[in-house]
């Protein structure tokens, strides 16, 4: 096992592999930035380092000053997290030419991962079904748009190397993939570095199921039964659940099979997740690889109770895996609440600023893995997740009603936090059902965010005849908004003249 790891990330994340570290007698190494002096990842490492200004691309996403401090505090290894440089193949490059680990796949099966066409390419070759789309990178929309008429809408724009919900529209029609091609692309380039889009065709009603793997790399491979994550909003998910409610077991075999067979087709190593769409009528297609630990990884940890940390540093450390599949029976059920610092009641508006005061929910089958405490701030230039809330019961309802008296104690002063919404939504008449799919929240809940309630008053306004008014309200709402990039905040920059008056819109 190694003896010390560079922990390349921060908030909770950070803190939930430190902890698996300090079981194991493993020195930590953090980093941060100058937003991050006082983070609790920080407090909590052996060692701490700083990597640059708050902005990502000066700090958590340079691998340059990431791989300076890897060498000067002599690491064996380097654990990515989730999202920032989690995927980011020239790392893992990086990482492998300096003789230090990375924990998780090597550089080569992330160039593969990594670019979505390539994936289900390999896919569609080993006979795993995959939605019916396009197996080329388009970054030019009049291409997107002839691809898209043949193809026929509704269609879905995707990012071609990188996942997590961002860079990602759907388009009903020609007016709407001319307006969302050029944002889905800008986007794509915010969030992973590099633009390019393809195209395949929507599926809809739709289910969001995937399955946890783990691979030694030795030639063991198996998959850890799968998460639900259908709750989601514009992409991002807000809610998972294992097992999901309609996956029976016949299903769960084949399907699992289907994420084995990727995982080897593309020589997979560590932890990572495969995920798939479900229709109506009960088809499983192929959508991406997750090559890194998921957000939701503590709903599996619930139900096999398994480390996931250390099972990646067991296996990055070069011990065969110690689990078959036969081994693997999941107890029980799990499900998380995803806790960001956004206002739902305005139209998810970021909320920055210091947490006042605490109050963690605790009891039988509660967990919370967070980077909070009294007087910590929550800086305005990273993702607006900050605490997660799992709880586990013999089966989902008990983890349901569990959930509701967890989600009433959690208490975090001073910020606006997505917590109302998961009671409402976790005691809504169809989560009780079962009868989720990726529109959910679309159907059931008011969920525009600032962006699109900044333009919808904008409209009402002008249909008014009252310009100026709509030119003040735009002006004042709209000068500072959340982007689709998780890592920053931006002042809106697009302007566009409306009977003489200029409005401030959010691309």
């Amino acid at each position: 096992m190694f003896k010390k790891i560079l922990i390349a990330n921060r908030g909770e994340i950070a803190v939930r592999v430190i902890r698996t570290c300090k079981l194991l007698g493993i020195k930590t190494v953090a980093i941060y930035s100058d937003a991050d002096n006082d983070a609790l990842h920080v407090k909590l490492a052996d060692q701490a380092f700083r990597i640059g200004p708050p902005q990502p691309g000066e700090s958590y996403l340079n691998v340059e000053r990431m791989m300076r401090v890897a060498e000067e505090s002599g690491v064996d290894a380097v654990h990515p997290g989730y999202g920032f440089i989690s995927e980011n193949w020239n790392f893992a490059a990086a990482c492998e030419e300096s003789g230090i680990k990375f924990v998780g796949p090597s550089s080569r099966t992330l160039s593969i991962t990594g670019n979505k066409v390539d994936c289900k390419r390999i896919a569609r070759k080993e006979g795993v079904p995959v939605i019916p789309g396009i197996e080329d990178v388009i970054d030019d929309a009049a291409e997107a748009e002839r691809v898209a008429n043949e193809m026929g809408y509704p269609v879905m724009l995707k990012s071609a190397f990188g996942g997590g919900g961002r860079g990602i529209r759907e388009a009903k029609n020609r007016q709407d993939l001319r307006e969302n091609f050029e944002r889905a692309l800008s986007e794509a380039r915010g969030a992973f570095g590099r633009a390019g889009m393809y195209i395949e065709k929507l599926v809809r009603p739709a289910r969001h199921v995937e399955f946890q793997i783990l691979s030694d790399g030795k030639g063991k491979t198996i998959h850890l039964g799968e998460r639900e994550c259908s709750i989601q909003r514009r992409h991002q998910k807000l809610l998972e659940l294992t097992p999901s409610p309609m996956v029976e077991e016949d299903t769960r075999k084949r399907v699992g099979e289907f994420a084995i067979t990727v995982a080897r087709s593309v020589d997979y190593e560590n932890a990572g997740t495969v995920e798939f769409l479900t229709d109506g009528v009960g088809n499983f297609y192929f959508t991406e690889v997750n090559p890194r630990l998921q957000v939701e990884h503590p709903v599996t940890e619930f139900v096999t109770g398994m480390d996931l940390v250390e099972q990646q540093l067991a296996i990055a450390s070069g011990e065969s895996m110690a689990y078959s599949q036969g081994s693997v029976v999941p107890r029980g059920a799990a499900m998380q609440c995803r806790v960001n610092a956004e206002d739902p009641t305005a139209g998810f508006a970021p909320s920055v600023g210091t947490v006042e005061s605490l109050v963690l929910p605790t009891g039988p089958g509660v967990r919370v893995d967070t980077a909070l405490y009294e007087g910590c701030h929550i800086p305005e230039y990273y993702d607006s997740l900050i605490a997660k809330l799992i709880t586990w019961g013999r089966d989902l309802e008990e983890a349901r009603r569990r959930m509701l008296p967890a989600l009433e104690e959690f208490h975090i002063g001073g910020l606006k936090t997505t917590i109302p919404l998961h009671k409402e939504l976790v005691a809504h008449s169809d989560f009780r059902a079962w009868n989720l799919d990726t529109d959910f929240l679309e159907r059931n809940f008011v969920v525009e965010t600032l962006v699109e309630r900044v333009e919808k008053e904008r409209h009402r306004l002008l249909k008014e005849g009252v310009a100026i008014a709509a030119a003040i309200m735009v002006q004042g709402m709209g000068k500072k908004v959340r982007l689709e990039s998780r890592h920053e905040l931006r002042v809106a920059s697009a302007e566009s003249k409306v009977g003489g008056a200029r409005f401030y819109d959010a691309l």
